[in-house]
Parts: C-alpha cells; structure tokens; sequence
C-alpha cells in the first residue's frame, strides 16, 4: 500500500512538472528571433522538429570557438576547468555576464582555479546571450551533445548587432 501512495505521489510530481515546463514555454516570447523567459533573462527555443533558434546556435558556434578548450566539449567540464552545466542550473544571466565579463578564481586546499576576464574580448561579449542560452539548452536538456542538427535562419537582428558591436571591420 505503501508503495503504491510514494507511485502515485511519483506520477503526480511528474505530471507536475510536465505542466510547470509546458507553462514556462507558453510564457516565453520572442522579438526579432531572441526569446525572453517570463522574468526577462534570455533562453532558448526549440521547435518539435528539433529546430534550435539562430541565437541557440550562434552560442554552439562560440561556445566551441572561445570556451570548449578549458571547459570541454559542450559544457561539460576538462581536467582544466570546471564544467560549466551544473552551475548553470542556479546560475543567473546577470552572474554569468560578470563571472564571463570580470573573471572568476576560486581557490581550495585541493584545486585553484582561474577563468579570466572575457570582457574586453569582442567574440565573446558580443555574443554573451547566445553563449547563455545555448548552454541553458543544454544544462535543461533540451539540447543533446553536437552540433544542433537544424538552425533558424539569422535574423536581420542579428546583423545589426553584429555591426553595432564590432563597429567597421
């Protein structure tokens, strides 16, 4: 009998969260292909078909160009840094800017570590948003390992950042 109530509990927290999910995705909108969540911080969207929006792939692209050298394919952490998904799971975009933007040492009787400041490197601070929603994608497993089979087409939005962020090349 007992088994049968902590089952049942079970389920129904599982069908809880299906619907907390299915809500949290009903409130995300989207402007120019970013997409908002509810309390205004960036994420991801990606369609049934598997789908990811342009930003979620600019992140793929570099997070693989800038990051994966210390911290591993697709987040998950190297023998020279931490991974960065389980983090990522309470973490903030405003703290993840700074951590990205001013750097972060954190030191232990076993281990140092040091990420410097990325900031003042253009290939990373103009792209800090697709950074953070492409490893929220993944960090919400909504997102597997790889390349993203399927992107949206970039946005006109995108190019005007671009421009506005790199200035004349």
């Amino acid at each position: 009998m007992k088994r049968a109530s902590i089952g049942l509990a079970f389920v129904a927290a599982l069908g809880l969260l299906s619907n907390l999910h299915a809500v949290g995705e009903a409130l995300k909108k989207e402007k120019d292909g970013k997409w908002e969540a509810a309390d205004g911080s960036p994420t991801y969207n990606i369609a049934n078909d598997g789908t990811v929006d342009w930003y979620t792939f600019s992140g793929f692209r570099r997070y693989h160009s800038e990051c994966h050298v210390c911290h591993g394919p697709d987040g998950e952490g190297s023998t020279y840094a931490p991974g960065l998904l389980e983090p990522l799971k309470t973490m903030t975009y405003p703290e993840f800017m700074l951590i990205v933007a001013t750097g972060r040492q954190v030191v232990r009787a076993d281990k140092q570590s040091v990420m410097p400041a990325l900031g003042d490197n253009a290939n990373v601070r103009c792209y800090m948003e697709d950074l953070y929603v492409y490893l929220k994608a993944r960090v919400d497993g909504g997102l597997p390992r790889g390349r993203p089979a399927k992107r949206a087409d970039k946005p006109a939005a995108a190019d005007a950042h671009e421009k506005a962020c790199f200035g004349d090349r």
